[in-house]
């Protein structure tokens, strides 16, 4: 057999090549073989029917916590990444110097879903629900978190930190783990990614300026403190000369850091995210995120065309993580990463981290993930594991 697998007859969007038409795509060896108006099915050792239904690249989700067993936060990568689409995806600081030896070996290394990791600069990580990583600014060690990038340059992106005030950080810590984060991030030449709510500070410009180009701002559409507007509604300055300057404005959508309201007015003013991300944890895996797709569909219903929000979970984060024709395309040669949605159309509750509703008129539902070349098949017995919730 030329292929391993075909998936025929489908609706191609591929962003990175500009691409937008019908196309079979073939994988061989772990790889997109070939992307062409017509492959013969009797190429392909399996061949799946995409007629009416779109592929696109397998999805890249910048935000999620899936240190499963360590961190509060933690839920189980391929159930909720793979499963639903998402081929690779970033962990957001679950894991610090301390913990992310287990993260690498018992999470990292064993899933079906390529993963990657921004290291917290608090060394402990996201560990306990009531207290916060950065209580303790002895806990903001950047010797340890240069000897842990240093030893895991493969899989560590950035350095992350988290900023809120009283929950998470000290009020003798500050905005100093901030500046500890940059310290970091700048000694391994990595970016960092920064969670900025409700910080230590009078307001984002503080936060952006010591961010530059790379560097990603999540919870971008955030409705405390520390967000993008003035006090008069409008983008801030600081904001605009950010994104100038390319400072990666991310969704990290999560519990309680997308308001319908925020993002409504921010698009008006003519400022769209970067990327789309889910911010997957385990206290909204059942809403209101509940998975990438579903934050994508939000952004088709707030008016971005399908081809700009594929983009953001595609081509842009595969650009954001400096891996630009390996993930994130369809292109022959990159990665055998895909996923066939089913865009259907009717009345889809859709509801931000405020539990305020909208009405969706389409959606889009992944229905095949194709990781490797190869159609990815859950194992036929989940852990048991999987499906626990936390007391929060």
């Amino acid at each position: 057999m030329q292929y391993d697998l075909l998936l025929k007859g489908g609706d191609v969007i591929d962003p990175a090549q500009s691409l937008h038409a019908r196309r079979d795509v073939a994988f061989a060896g772990g790889k997109v073989a070939t992307v062409a108006e017509s492959i013969p099915a009797d190429t392909a050792g399996e061949v799946v029917d995409c007629s009416d239904l779109l592929i696109a690249p397998g999805m890249i989700d910048l935000h999620v916590h899936v240190y499963w067993g360590a961190s509060h936060y933690g839920i189980w990568p391929d159930t909720h990444c793979v499963a639903k689409g998402v081929t690779t995806a970033v962990d957001a600081g679950s894991a610090g110097a301390d913990t992310f030896p287990g993260f690498r070996k018992f999470i990292i290394d064993t899933s079906a879903t390529r993963l990657f990791a921004h290291l917290n600069i608090s060394a402990q990580g996201m560990l306990d629900p009531d207290i916060g990583e950065l209580m303790d600014i002895r806990f903001a060690r950047v010797d340890r978190a240069l000897a842990t990038i240093e030893e895991n340059r493969d899989v560590i992106l950035g350095v992350k930190v988290r900023l809120t005030r009283r929950s998470l950080v000290s009020e003798e810590s500050g905005i100093r783990p901030l500046h500890l984060a940059r310290e970091a991030a700048d000694a391994a030449g990595l970016p960092i990614m920064v969670h900025p709510q409700d910080a230590w500070c009078d307001s984002l410009d503080d936060i952006l300026a010591v961010m530059g180009k790379g560097d990603i701002l999540t919870h971008c559409f955030h409705n405390m403190p520390c967000g993008i507007f003035d006090d008069r509604g409008r983008i801030r300055d600081s904001v605009h000369a950010a994104i100038e300057r390319g400072v990666i404005f991310d969704v990290g959508h999560g519990a309680g850091s997308f308001s319908w309201q925020v993002v409504e007015s921010a698009l008006e003013q003519g400022i769209q995210p970067t990327t789309i991300s889910s911010d997957l944890h385990i206290y909204n895996i059942n809403g209101p995120v509940f998975d990438l797709a579903t934050t994508a569909t939000k952004f088709l219903h707030l008016g971005l065309s399908l081809n700009d929000t594929i983009a953001k979970v595609t081509a842009v984060p595969a650009d954001v993580i400096h891996m630009p024709g390996q993930i994130g395309t369809l292109a022959p040669g990159a990665w055998g990463d895909a996923v066939v949605f089913r865009q259907e159309t009717g009345e889809f509750p859709l509801v931000d981290s405020l539990g305020i509703h909208r009405t969706a008129r389409q959606r889009l539902v992944p229905i095949t993930t194709v990781r490797g070349g190869a159609v990815y098949h859950a194992p036929a017995h989940a852990p048991a594991h999987v499906h626990h919730h936390h007391h929060h």
